[in-house]
This record gives structure tokens, sequence and C-alpha cells, in this order.
């Protein structure tokens, strides 16, 4: 942790008062907490990692540990089986549970929630697990090496209704009156990060809080047209001050008509509430720093912003990508896989294969259930989408493989490929991307599990197997 600068000091008791001495205590004096969420698609609760926890207060799936395990070397973390995140983040669950229930009324059709500014993807998997099932996701991230970690998350978390795009937030005004929630936990001046990260206590000015508020107001602006009408914006920062929190939320109902909402539920204990936000303070509460609130948007829309392009079809002059194929019109070309067969044998992989639609993108066969199939090929022309459905398999010559995402899906057909428990040492090894030894299992197509649970695939060659682990996600770091 950093050492308080005098000018944060002085600025942090114009901000919060009486709040203010407490705080800064706890900034410097206090060690973080530390937090994790369980994967109720994959563990429910069983996970080691949760042994003798206490319960985050505002988070089914949330627990406090007592120390600090080695992350890393947890296949568990790894598998998907549980996200470490900080408590005070993971309120969001609690949120998007109660917001979720009031518009999935009947008739109204699957929900779609946007995380706009989503990297790492604590926030986007806490909401995929409040989320009714069937709810579409996007998650969208502006830092292109950020968006792929956002991406290997939300594919270790599992769930097939999804797309990741990477890119700035003003292409979603091109999506407009889309999404029935959007959240953005919007880049700021990082003040409730500085008992984790020195570098925010070195960065650290009011001209920073200034340019932050300004960015701020750009990313709102873009974000509030492609929420529908009687849709909710949900706005966050990991910061203290009111001109990026409580201003803010003011800004956005002069400007774009918002409806400042009661945050839904009981205030949790120790948590500070403003009369627009919840405000979670390390002097208070086993977390960091973050402020949060809700808004809704008029069933009139409220007022356009900037560039509005108004609630029209998203379909006119909306350029199209090249969409992938579907195997039509390779059967003439000499020595062309069969991608119908290829994509039936995808299919068999699934627990409902029926229920998806595939198509092949490069190399990857990207499968996508029937009922999102609309909503990625409108993002398709829209966003850059990196991710999309279930990356199921990996074109190989004429044959195909299963990938990574296939074994990390909750979807997976479990008993459709060989199967190999392993120890944790190999479990290691693998993640290492080394060459695992000792798999017993017919060559071919492998999955090894951990704890009964799928830790990825090999290609077993009868006396030795070759690691399909994905590269860029390889651990360095020895036991």
């Amino acid at each position: 942790m950093g050492r308080l600068s005098n000018e944060f000091r002085e600025f942090l008791s114009g901000q919060l008062a009486s709040e203010a001495d407490a705080l800064a205590a706890a900034l410097e004096g206090s060690e973080p907490s530390v937090s994790v969420r369980i994967n109720p698609m994959k563990d429910g609760g069983s996970c080691e990692v949760v042994g003798g926890a206490t319960a985050v207060p505002w988070c089914n799936d949330g627990f406090y540990l007592g120390d600090r395990p080695d992350f890393t070397l947890d296949p568990a973390m790894h598998q998907g089986r549980y996200y470490v995140q900080d408590a005070s983040s993971m309120v969001i669950w609690m949120i998007v549970r109660e917001l979720s229930a009031r518009l999935n009324t009947p008739g109204r059709g699957k929900l779609r929630y946007l995380d706009a500014c989503a990297a790492p993807g604590g926030k986007t998997t806490a909401a995929m697990a409040a989320l009714p099932p069937d709810a579409f996701v996007v998650a969208n991230e502006f830092d292109f090496r950020r968006a792929e970690i956002l991406k290997e998350n939300v594919i270790k978390w599992g769930k097939g209704e999804v797309a990741v795009s990477r890119g700035d937030t003003a292409r979603f005004r091109r999506l407009p009156c889309w999404f029935d929630i959007v959240a953005a936990d919007v880049p700021c001046s990082g003040e409730g990060m500085m008992r984790k990260d020195a570098k925010a206590c070195e960065q650290w000015s009011e001209n920073l809080v200034r340019e932050c508020a300004a960015r701020q107001r750009e990313i709102a602006g873009n974000l509030w047209e492609a929420l529908r009408p009687g849709g909710y914006f949900i706005y966050s920062t990991c910061t203290f001050n009111r001109q990026e929190n409580e201003d803010m939320l003011a800004w956005m109902a002069d400007e774009l008509g918002a409806v400042v909402e009661q945050i839904p539920g009981e205030v949790p204990e120790g948590v500070v509430q403003s009369e627009t936000m919840w405000r979670f303070l390390p002097s208070r509460i086993r977390g960091e720093g973050l402020a949060i609130g809700v808004l809704r948007k008029p069933e009139n829309g409220g007022k356009p912003s900037e560039g509005d392009v108004g609630c029209r079809d998203v379909n006119n002059g909306v350029k199209r990508l090249k969409k992938g194929r579907d195997g039509r019109g390779d059967k003439n070309v000499k020595g062309a896989p069969d991608m119908k067969e290829i994509f039936r044998r995808c299919g068999s992989w699934l627990d409902d294969g029926r229920d998806y639609d595939f198509s092949l993108h490069g190399d990857e066969i990207r499968a996508v259930r029937k009922s999102c199939g609309a909503e990625v090929r409108e993002l398709d022309g829209v966003l850059d989408l990196i991710y999309a459905g279930i990356t199921v398999g990996n074109l190989k010559g004429r044959d195909v493989m299963p990938a990574h995402a296939l074994a990390m899906s909750a979807s997976l057909r479990r008993g459709a490929f060989n199967e190999a428990e392993v120890s944790r040492e190999t479990a290691l090894a693998y993640l290492r991307r080394e060459a695992p030894e000792g798999i017993e299992a017919p060559r071919g197509a492998v999955m090894l599990t951990y704890g009964g649970w799928p830790l990825g695939f090999v290609n077993h060659l009868g006396n030795r197997s070759n690691n399909l682990y994905p590269q860029a996600w390889r651990i360095m770091k020895k036991c």
C-alpha cells in the first residue's frame, strides 16, 4: 500500500467530512481482505478453497477467506469453479438479481445485459450468476490486452449465451434501445484501490479527477442510447469523490433525462448510503472502495444525447461483417472437410446440440444457441466481437479437435469424450502446458478432470499426449 499525499487528505476531508480520518487510516494501515465467488453452474459451493470461509453478506455465492492461498497454483480456479473478486464488487450480484426480477415479466422476452467496461470480468461473471439462465450477456472492454483477459475469464465461467467485444463505447450508439440493463464500472481516479495499489496513490491529483469525470460523461452518453426505455443503468466507480459519483448521476438526470432510482434491496450493514448511491468504505466493511448507483430510462426514452440515432431498427445502414462458413459450397472442393459432418460431431459434444447453430471462423468452430442467433448476427455487424457463443472445436485439416472452451462450458455433454482424472501435480503440469504423463485412456481426444470437474483436453497418442491447453493461458509459476 502507498502513502497518502497531503493534497489527497485535504481533498478527502472536503468530500467525506467525518468519514475522512477513519478512511485515511484504513487506506494506510490495514490489509485488504481476500474473497472469492463460487460458480453456481459448476461447483455449487463444494470447492475446497471455501472450507472454513465466512459469507459475504450481499452475495450468496461470495466468501471471505482467512488467508490468501496461492490461487495460481489451484487448478480449481483455472477450471472456472470460482472467481477471485473483491467483496465490495460482488454487490453487483444482488443488484442485478433484483433488477432482472423486475424486468423478467411474461411476454417481455429474454433479457439483454451489457457490461460495458468489463475487464477483467468479475462483475460480468457475477451478473451472469444473478441473471435468468436464458439472458444474453455482452461484455465489452476498450483495451485490447485487457479484452483478452476478459475473454479468458468469460470462457472459464462457462455460460454460452454470451458475446465478448472490444472497442470504444461509441459503437454502442449503433445499437439503440438494445439492452434491458447496462452496467458501467467506469474508468476512474482509483481512490478506492489505494490500499492495494501504491500507483493509485502516486498518480492521484484533482486534475485526474476532472479528467476522469469528463471521460465518464462521454461513456454514459454513449451507453444511454443502447438502453431500452424502462431499462436500468448501473453506474459504479472504485473512487470516493462526489465529482465522479453523485455529480455524475445528477448529470445523467439533467442531461439525459435519467431517473435516479433507489438501489433495490436492504442497505448492507456498514455500507454508507448517500442520497443517490451506496458507498463501500474500507474503514467500515471488509472490502475495497466502491460507489454504486442505479438509474432508469423513462418509457419515453428521456432526453437524447449528442449523436443519438434514436430507437430505430438497428439493421438500417449497418454494414455486416462476413459470416462464418456453414459448410455449404465446400463439398465439391477436393480435399475440403465435410463441414456438415464436422458440425454434426460438434453438436454431439453438447448437452443440447440440436439447439445450436454452427459456423466456421478461421479454424474455430462456433456454436451459438438458436435463441441467441439473431443477437449475435446483429452484433457481428456493429461490434468487434472476439468471442461469441461457445468455441467448440478447432479444425485440423479434414478433422476437428475439441476446443478448450468446450471443456469449460456448462453445456458440455459429459460422456462425449473419454475422461481421465488427474492429480494436482499432473493438473498443474497440464496448466503449464507440459505434456502430461501417465494418462491411461484410448487414443484420441481425452478430457482430463480434476476433482471430478473438466480441466481440459489432450490428444492422446498412446505413448504420449499432446497438450491442448491454450498457449496464451499457460501458468509460469512452479510449485
